[in-house]
């Protein structure tokens, strides 16, 4: 239910549980993590998904079983965070629930025209992962992560382009070879110019949020 496709540096990794709406299963998220801790080498990692769905955040059964609470969402999103090459969340469909942290963990977010964007967390009862709602408010502010947090909207693609919440929508048949483009130049680059890059824009993006 989770593929990896390796090729010239970029490793693309693929949610694959149509049937389910590409919910999250235990099973699913550590072998997401298990292949970011490994991703070190790779030049680009590209998250995305198979069908309408990018996905719906936690199987439901095992949402109710204490995977909601669990710790591996967040082992996930730093896991990636924490990569020295570009990360990439090429988001087929809607995402939903949990399922926000790796992609607001990821260096940048395309989607299709037909994405929307919800977390209903507060609704069924949980508390957000500690980085989802910092990393969302560093994209977005703290008024429109509320938004999204607190008051359970569903973001249009085209409302997620204006907040910062993605940073390109692209036409579904293009999504893939999009993504692909975007990681040309960090493939070609010597990986410690890429690096040193990704880390003094990082740095600059903490020092704007203290500011």
């Amino acid at each position: 239910m989770i593929t990896l496709d390796k090729a010239d540096g970029v490793w693309t990794v693929t949610i694959d549980r149509q049937d389910k709406a590409n919910s999250l299963t235990s099973a699913m998220l550590e072998d997401l993590t298990r292949i970011a801790d490994e991703a070190q080498e790779a030049r680009a990692l590209i998250l995305t998904g198979r069908g309408k769905v990018f996905s719906a955040g936690a199987d439901l059964d095992e949402a109710r079983a204490g995977l909601a609470t669990s710790d591996v969402w967040e082992r996930l999103s730093s896991a990636i965070a924490a990569l020295p090459g570009l990360t990439i969340a090429a988001l087929n469909g809607t995402l939903a629930g949990g399922a926000n942290g790796m992609v607001l963990a990821c260096d940048l977010r395309i989607c299709v025209p037909e994405a929307k964007f919800f977390y209903p967390v507060m609704k069924l009862g949980f508390l957000p992962q500690p980085s989802d709602p910092v990393r969302m408010a560093r994209l977005i502010g703290p008024a429109r992560t509320k938004m999204i947090l607190m008051a359970g909207q569903k973001i249009p693609a085209q409302d997620a382009l204006v907040y910062g919440l993605v940073d390109r929508i692209v036409a579904g048949e293009d999504l893939e070879a999009t993504a692909l483009s975007i990681a040309e130049d960090v493939c070609a680059a010597r990986p410690e110019i890429a690096a040193g890059i990704a880390r003094m824009c990082d740095e600059a993006s903490e020092a704007g949020t203290k500011s």
